[in-house]
């Protein structure tokens, strides 16, 4: 049986277990109690079992508090620091603006603007919309922050547009510059801006990966007015397309820093950040504000105005979180459990995250065996295929989006009702990139997540950060669990096939790409090699350095767990215990090796007194002497009689 206990009257958690229960779905209540009289007729062995766990669960969360409370010790000297060092460089909110609008009209935007803005179906901006424009059109530098769904791609596009209106126009120039860290949020973002400012003569172009590079190079020579790109793909720009700089950029604007930074493009944003001047204004936004993104404000931004909407590790207000309990000894059946939940619950409009994009395949695979209608989203797939995912997840022709974390963040798809997190992440940050892709820009929402015995710690960042109504636990039946366990075994054979045909398919489509590029290098080997070899700022040992600082600072993340002063002096006193036990061993065995030892006297029976025999020499026999030997000693076997023995 999946369960959860019920509602508990602490912060979320219950002193048995990490899960509860609110009783605000009617729903949801009638499937608790005919999941609650299932509970009744559990076997004796599963309570007994419950209790061990419970009483580990009692343990667990001592053991955590007591980290909490010595982190909280070590945190308190440093939150003064913290806030000297941003009062000295951050500029406060008040000596710029103290109005804050309540709509776009009381902006002051332009007449193109807001039939633009009316035009999407922006009514009222959101706060931290209504904090930045006002602010971003006076030119000054900001480094925001805001949950995620909140609306900072408009917050940054307006000011923008506005400003580009009033841009002299006899001189075309590339003025605006906006980084994204995936092509999917970069995608999203030129889509955005085109349509605000489809009543307007302003320029996009699009820079990004998996692309082709001439088409962009030819658009690039155009001159637009803004550039949205990926750093990788701008940093090529740079240095291979002829005649592109970034010399004459007004605006810089980074979205999502903190996802470029982790993603290991410290040392291009650094590389993008030299090459624009220093005059122009700089906005940065993203979701979660981290310690990472320091240093990239310090190199970028003069005297920024620090806006922080919502509580840095905040979810949305709309956002019902439900989670189902997987015990240990139930991990296996993760994909039935997934597979009920969508069949008898979430039909349509539902993203399902996946740690590895091997598993985001397999489900695929599942869910089409299994009649339902989904497409992934990974970084297995070429650009193409990632791009027509989406759209069919747009236009509804699927219902289910099976994606790793590369779909987590900024991606903002109209009318996402659910978002299941198969495994739960690794970080609370990516947890709230994860379900901030529904219940945004103020619509309702809702999160189910598969929490394993080793996810508790996550599971309490999620109950801390969220109020106790919006957080649920979810029952799955055993007989239904049961049920799609028996049909995913059951398809086990079949799914082997299916990946092992794509991955024959996939190596002939590979070598038929190389003979391929094979026979155009002989057709055009003067065009191919008469042209210059493409340049990157790093040399390949700097890049290889880059790349294993990034993948350090991302294995950095998997530290092992603080262990608690009680468990300390707990193994302190046993390792003790063992050394004075190895200790007394060592002393009798000393002892043991200095006592004299025994002269034991042994008679030998066979031995004369003359003493020892002597041993007899062999005589050197050859071939030849056995043959002329005569005797009787080699002239057959020799026989011994039975009765020999015991003869007188």
């Amino acid at each position: 049986m999946y369960w959860l206990n019920p509602d508990s009257e602490d912060d979320g958690l219950d002193a048995d277990s990490s899960f509860f229960m609110d009783e605000d779905d009617d729903e949801e209540e009638e499937d608790v109690q005919e999941e609650d009289e299932e509970e009744v007729e559990m076997d004796e062995e599963e309570d007994a079992e419950e209790s061990n766990d419970d009483e580990e669960d009692s343990e667990e969360e001592e053991e955590e508090e007591e980290i909490e409370e010595e982190e909280a010790d070590d945190s308190e000297s440093e939150d003064e620091y913290e806030k000297r060092r941003k009062a000295a460089y951050f500029a406060a909110p008040e000596e710029t603006t103290s109005d804050v609008p309540e709509s776009f009209a009381g902006m002051n935007l332009s007449r193109p603007i807001m039939k633009g803005l009316s035009n999407i179906g922006f009514v009222k901006p959101t706060p931290i919309q209504a904090k930045t424009i006002p602010i971003a059109l006076l030119g000054k530098d900001i480094c925001g922050g805001a949950v995620t769904g909140s609306g900072k791609t408009g917050a940054f596009i307006v000011p923008i547009l506005e400003r580009l209106l009033y841009r002299p126009r006899q001189n075309a120039a590339i003025r605006v510059l906006i980084l994204c860290p995936t092509r999917e949020l970069a995608i999203q973002c030129h889509s955005v801006g085109t349509k605000l400012a489809q009543f307007t003569d302003i320029d996009f172009c699009l820079c990004i990966g998996g692309l082709s590079l001439k088409v962009q190079e030819m658009a690039l020579k155009q001159r637009p007015d803004v550039v949205i790109a990926t750093p990788g793909r701008l940093i090529d720009h740079i240095h291979n397309s002829p005649s592109f700089t970034l010399d004459q950029i007004e605006i810089l604007i980074m979205d999502e820093a903190d996802r470029m930074l982790e993603d290991g493009f410290t040392a291009e944003l650094t590389e993008i950040v030299k090459n624009c001047p220093k005059s122009r204004q700089t906005m940065l936004f993203s979701a979660t504000m981290t310690d990472n993104v320091d240093e990239l404000i310090r190199l970028s931004l003069n005297k920024p105005v620090r806006l922080m909407i919502d509580s840095p590790k905040s979810t949305a207000d709309n956002l019902i979180q439900e989670f189902v309990r997987v015990r240990q000894h139930r991990e296996a059946d993760r994909s039935a459990m997934l597979a009920s939940l969508c069949k008898k619950y979430f039909k349509k409009k539902c993203i399902i995250f996946f740690r590895s994009k091997a598993s985001a395949h397999q489900m695929k695979i599942i869910f089409g065996l299994l009649g339902l209608r989904a497409a992934e989203l990974h970084g297995n797939l070429t650009q193409e295929q990632r791009l027509e995912a989406l759209e069919q997840f747009r236009d509804e022709k699927v219902d289910y989006l099976l994606a790793t974390d590369l779909a987590s963040r900024g991606l903002d798809i109209k009318g996402i009702e659910t978002v299941i997190n198969f495994n739960m992440p690794t970080s609370f940050a990516q947890y709230q990139h994860r379900v901030g892709r529904t219940a945004r820009a103020g619509r309702s929402g809702r999160s189910v997540t598969l929490v394993g015995e080793a996810d508790r710690k996550m599971l309490r960042l999620a109950i801390k950060h969220s109020s106790k109504e919006k957080i649920k636990n979810r029952v799955l039946g055993q007989e239904l669990v049961q049920k799609y366990k028996e049909k995913i075994d059951g398809l086990t054979e079949q799914v082997k096939e299916i990946m092992k045909e794509e991955k024959d398919e996939k190596m002939f489509r590979q070598a038929e790409m190389e003979v391929t590029k094979a026979q155009n290098l002989i057709d055009h080997e003067k065009e191919i090699y008469s042209r210059p070899a493409r340049t990157w700022f790093q040399s390949e040992k700097e890049r290889q350095k880059s790349k294993d600082v990034a993948l350090a600072s991302h294995n950095a993340k998997f530290e092992p767990k603080k262990v608690p002063n009680s468990k300390k002096r707990r193994m302190k006193s046993s390792e003790d215990v063992q050394v004075e036990n190895q200790q007394k061993r060592s002393i009798r065995a000393a002892k043991k090796a200095l006592q004299p030892k025994k002269i034991n006297t042994v008679i030998e029976r066979n031995a004369s007194a003359a003493g020892p025999a002597k041993k007899k020499q062999k005589k050197n026999r050859s071939f030849a002497s056995d043959l002329a030997d005569g005797s009787k000693r080699n002239a057959g076997p020799k026989l011994t009689s039975k009765n020999k023995k015991g003869r007188k």
